[in-house]
């Protein structure tokens, strides 16, 4: 009795996964003509990785030259100190720019600062003190406070936040270094924002819409839906010697985005399916590897690579891991949040089925408790 109940349900169970493999890629072909393949994946990532190294070396030469002409110029909430030598009423004293980018100082009036630098201002203070007060004042100023000139680092660095440029000898690196470092979460890339001429305070704009938890996690999907960044792939740059591009000069309202290494999931049939963590050059065979391997009912002529662009759109391509092996397809590396999906083929899901049939009727047979008479 308890013999002929374990036959009937593995007959059920028979039947299930038979008709699950209908639904399943018994036929290769329409996966091939629905969906792209990795040589599409490939090109689609070899051509952004190219306009993103022609955009940072097109905005390298830009921000070289500013830095050997200019310095910052002070902005609006800037705070600075200045100092008379023998006018008591302009001894040691501190000075907000206005948010017309004016200050008021005695003796001297309003002084409209847009435009100028410390270096500028001060000569213009001097200028109008000497005309009107003082023969050869002894001006002294300097900025306490860098409002204006404020980058945003965010992700997956030690200190999160907005940090102010101290002259124009400051760096994306000295900016990463300024907020303790990466994490050992991170990426092996940069994400960086550069900031628009007419936009310094778009940096503070990010960081006061987003909320603190999550400046310290990956803020890719919040602020990248409607914006282009400049991708930074620190593996491709130290391989190409291009490590001077982590020294392109910092503007005020850049953002330096470094994103969490996050995970690739891998499901269907492989042998150890979940979620795996990104590591630097991980593509679908190491990711497949990690797995596990394939499982016997797999479709290894159409694996399914799932991939989600910032803006909320999926794409699939189909990999055909024994074409990879043999170079004939591209292997592709693998982004956080991509999925893979490992379809089985009919045939060998049918084989399978009966494989695990008897497999498990031979085994039930022999632990059975069958009486003797």
């Amino acid at each position: 009795m308890k013999l002929t109940t374990a036959y009937c349900i593995l007959v059920t169970l028979l039947f299930v996964l038979i008709g699950c493999s209908t639904t399943s890629n018994g036929s290769r072909e329409p996966a091939a003509i629905a969906k792209g393949d990795t040589i599409t994946a490939a090109a689609a990532e070899k051509a952004k990785e190219s306009n993103d190294s022609e955009r940072l070396a097109a905005l390298w030469e830009k921000r070289m030259q500013q830095r050997a002409a200019n310095d910052y110029a002070i902005g609006p909430g800037d705070v600075l100190e200045i100092n008379v030598a023998g006018v008591e009423e302009m001894k040691n004293i501190s000075e907000r720019v206005t948010g017309d980018e004016t200050v008021s100082l005695p003796f001297v009036g309003i002084i409209n600062t847009k435009g100028f630098t410390d270096k500028t201002l001060r000569s213009e203070i001097r200028r109008r003190l000497e005309t009107n007060y003082v023969r050869n004042p002894q001006v002294s100023l300097f900025v306490k406070e860098f409002r204006s000139r404020q980058v945003a680092v965010i992700g997956a660095v030690q200190k999160p936040g907005l940090y102010n440029l101290a002259s124009s000898a400051d760096t994306i690196l000295s900016m990463i270094s300024q907020a303790g470092g990466t994490t050992d979460k991170a990426a092996e890339r940069i994400m960086f924002i550069p900031a628009e001429p007419a936009a310094p305070d778009k940096a503070k704009e990010v960081i006061s819409a987003m909320p603190v938890q999550l400046l310290s996690q990956d803020p890719s999907p919040l602020i990248l839906k409607n914006i282009d960044p400049i991708v930074i792939n620190l593996d491709s740059i130290n391989r190409s010697g291009n490590q001077m591009y982590l020294n392109m000069p910092a503007l005020p309202g850049d953002i330096v985005m470094v994103p969490g290494g996050g995970e690739v999931l891998i499901q269907g049939w492989v042998e150890k399916p979940g979620a795996y963590k990104i590591t630097s050059g991980l593509t679908i065979l190491g990711a497949m590897a990690a797995a596990g391997g394939t499982s016997y009912p797999a479709d290894t002529a159409s694996v399914e690579l799932i991939r989600t662009n910032p803006k909320g759109h999926k794409s699939t391509f189909v990999a055909d891991l024994d074409a990879i092996k043999s170079g004939a397809q591209p292997d592709v590396p693998l982004l956080e949040g991509d999925v893979i999906n490992v379809v089985s083929y009919g045939p060998k899901l049918f084989a399978y089925g009966f494989y695990r049939f008897f497999t498990t009727v031979f085994n039930v047979g022999a632990s059975a408790n069958i009486p003797i008479r």
